[in-house]
């Protein structure tokens, strides 16, 4: 990807204006709003990373934050498949978790690739590590085949022999009907594309929450979860956080797994039978 193409902020003003014609006229609102959200620290963060896209801008991004992550069973890590591979991990966080993952990825394998959803995509210095879609049912023409060249662009990309990433639930965490804090369904659609593929998958866990307030307001009013993710990121600021890398899953265990509901009950178990490797 060209460092041409690539934005110094995430979003300004002009896309802000172009997202919701409504704040046409209303910098000084707009301003305030970025500020509330801490949009503003995005910005600031994305700027002073941008110029080194990829896996380095998401190590620099975390150095910025303070945040130190911690790996239980690197050596998986440190002995990656050669070829395609895909890894499966649950969704806590939101924004930290697909850095992460990034970083420990890509800069391993410069061409692991992860889905993401469309608004990621403003993120222009992750781009070359993007695949986006939009997991949000939609009747808008647009969104359809963004998420249908995403997929096509994501078994090319396997096919190829280059590693992939899913967070299968495709958006993050909520609080369950139990009133517990749980990722959300693993979408189907993200299933078939592994039984497709029939390469191996490597479960990760990514330990940890967002704020207990930014799930009760996604449980209110989800739209809301989605405007408190900046917020959120910078919550984290000097924390350590944990992640926990599962044995790789060969197609032959895969294989086993017929139905699209029996595979994805066993990733989703095999992923959280992480959580307790602390």
């Amino acid at each position: 990807m060209e460092e041409s193409t690539i934005k110094p902020k995430v979003l300004d003003y002009d896309d802000i204006c172009e997202l919701a014609p409504f704040f046409k006229g209303k910098r000084k609102l707009v301003n305030f709003l970025f500020k509330l959200l801490k949009m503003d620290k995005v910005n600031w963060l994305h700027e002073n990373n941008y110029k080194t896209p990829g896996a380095p801008f998401t190590k620099g991004a975390l150095k910025d934050l303070g945040i130190t992550v911690e790996v239980e069973n690197r050596e998986v890590l440190d002995n990656l498949p050669e070829g395609a591979f895909i890894t499966v991990s649950n969704h806590p966080f939101g924004a930290l978790d697909g850095i992460i993952l990034i970083s420990e990825l890509a800069s391993r394998r410069k061409d692991f690739k992860v889905m993401v959803n469309l608004i990621l995509n403003y993120i222009t210095a992750m781009r070359e590590n993007f695949i986006a879609v939009d997991p949000i049912a939609t009747d808008d023409p647009e969104k359809r085949a963004v998420t249908m060249r995403g997929i096509r662009e994501a078994m090319m990309h396997v096919k190829k022999g280059h590693p992939l990433g899913f967070f299968p639930a495709g958006a993050v965490a909520k609080i369950n009907g139990k009133f517990k804090i749980d990722d959300q369904e693993w979408q189907p659609s993200i299933i078939r594309l592994i039984q497709q593929l029939k390469v191996p998958v490597i479960p990760i866990y990514f330990h940890g929450y967002n704020s207990v307030m930014s799930y009760i307001l996604g449980w209110l009013y989800w739209p809301l979860r989605s405007v408190l993710l900046p917020s959120e990121v910078f919550r984290k600021r000097g924390a350590t956080l944990k992640v926990s890398v599962g044995e790789p899953i060969s197609v032959e265990e895969l294989s086993k797994y017929k139905e699209v509901e029996e595979l994805s009950k066993y990733l989703r178990d095999t992923t959280f039978s992480l959580k307790n490797k602390k």
